[in-house]
């Protein structure tokens, strides 16, 4: 929460800029408590220790081939019409076992993966040899050890398709830091040295809810004066992207106890509260009429288009849930998330980085926006080539309206006019947040 000098009687008679409501967002909000989880339940997490091997990996000199552990001096010269005819002494699986001692003039069938055995120096694979067939063609087993040959018809070097013990992490090595993201890679690298649990950051848990009587569950008929209600799915998603554990509650219309209800079920249950709609100065906005009586929420008129209703602050017992109330308008309330909810989400988590990349971008169309607020375009931008130090482009998505979502499921930025500027000609460099990855 803002301190109290910050605060003032009446949060309708200033406007706030975007700075100094997000400055108050992420002071509100910290890092989760480090929890200890086993290794699938921490995926998608950051870790919050270094981890360290305390073994080598691999943890002994193994087979990378199918193949004939062999003494290199026995293939010297070795070729197809000429081959080295070696006896074979036994057969090496992968898994625990006795190991044959490999002595001059004598050869093991090995498995890939299987222990390299004492006086090997290296493998032969199988396609360099004939495979055996003394040993495949024996009636009795133990009469085939005794007589079993094979032809080897290439040179085998010192080490050849040998996997060495500690070849791809040595015992002390650091192979995660803390901070890494823990997606399928890093949890098999975990597994593969022996963690079964590791120490993270938790995912934060966000409950997301939107308010409004008109608004009607997709899939279910739509009457007079009803829409389909996105936005809780829409700001879901989002926060499940950013790193959360999100659930959406839905809809919830526009009744005060109603509204008291579903947030009070929400508290012990959630880290992070997140509404859209009703924050405006309409007669049933109810989120605003409820959280001014019910928690600490200050609510805001922010220099920024759209999104300039805005409400934050914490709820519950002592005060102890952090609560971002939204704009209803789909836009406004998906804009708004990303500059402000996405960060909170992202500092809860333990993320050293909290905002998406921005850019410079020469813009292709002349832009309006109006004096003295923050205009945030969807936009859709193309990167530079390769290798060329130029900036890329960009071009606005749809129109202005806040209410448009179809532009805004086409677009993969944000272009940002400043409040300082009223207009923009073609070719103007403008700021733009990245919202995804952009193709070529």
């Amino acid at each position: 929460m803002p301190s109290s000098e910050a605060r003032v009687p009446s949060p309708d008679a200033r406007m706030w800029s975007v700075d100094e409501h997000l400055a108050d967002v992420l002071a509100a909000v910290r890092p989760l408590a480090p929890v200890e989880l086993p290794l699938l339940d921490a995926q998608g997490c950051l870790l919050a220790e270094d981890i360290v091997a305390t073994g080598d990996l691999p943890p002994f000199d193994n087979s990378s081939m199918d193949g004939y552990a062999v003494r290199t001096a026995d293939t010297d010269g070795a070729t197809e019409r000429y081959p080295s005819v070696l006896a074979v002494v036994g057969d090496i699986a992968a898994g625990p076992g006795e190991l044959p001692r490999i002595s001059s003039g004598q050869a093991a069938r090995i498995m890939t993966g299987a222990p390299l055995p004492p006086g090997a120096e290296g493998v032969a694979p199988v396609e360099w040899t004939d495979g055996g067939s003394g040993l495949a063609a024996a009636a009795d087993r133990m009469a085939a050890r005794a007589s079993a040959e094979v032809q080897v018809f290439r040179p085998v070097e010192a080490g050849a398709h040998i996997r060495r013990r500690g070849s791809d992490v040595a015992a002390g090595d650091t192979v995660l830091a803390a901070g890494s993201v823990l997606g399928p890679t890093r949890i098999g690298l975990l597994a593969a040295i022996g963690r079964a649990t590791v120490r993270v950051c938790p995912q934060p848990r966000v409950a997301v809810l939107s308010t409004g009587s008109e608004l009607v569950p997709p899939g279910e008929p739509v009457g007079p004066g009803q829409i389909s209600e996105s936005n809780s799915y829409a700001l879901t998603a989002a926060a499940r992207e950013a790193g959360a554990v999100a659930h959406r509650i839905g809809a919830v219309p526009d009744d005060p106890d109603r509204l008291r209800a579903v947030l009070e079920e929400q508290l012990g249950r959630v880290d992070l509260i997140v509404t859209s709609g009703g924050v405006s100065v309409g007669a049933y906005d109810v989120v605003k009429q409820v959280l001014e009586q019910y928690g600490e929420v200050d609510f805001r008129r922010l220099r920024m288009q759209p999104g300039k209703p805005q409400g934050f602050g914490r709820i519950g017992p002592g005060a102890g849930i952090p609560l971002l109330a939204l704009p209803g308008n789909p836009v406004s309330a998906y804009i708004s998330f990303e500059l402000f909810v996405r960060p909170a989400i992202r500092a809860m988590a333990g993320a050293g980085q909290v905002h998406r990349p921005m850019v410079r971008a020469v813009c292709t169309a002349s832009l309006r926006s109006p004096a003295g607020r923050r205009q945030f375009l969807r936009g859709s931008y193309r990167p530079p080539a390769p290798g060329r130090g130029e900036p890329g482009t960009v071009a606005p998505v749809g129109g202005p309206g806040s209410h448009l979502v179809g532009p805004l499921a086409q677009a993969n930025c944000l272009i940002v006019v400043g409040e300082e500027t009223t207009a923009t000609d073609p070719g103007a460099l403008l700021h733009v947040v990245l919202l995804e990855e952009p193709s070529r």
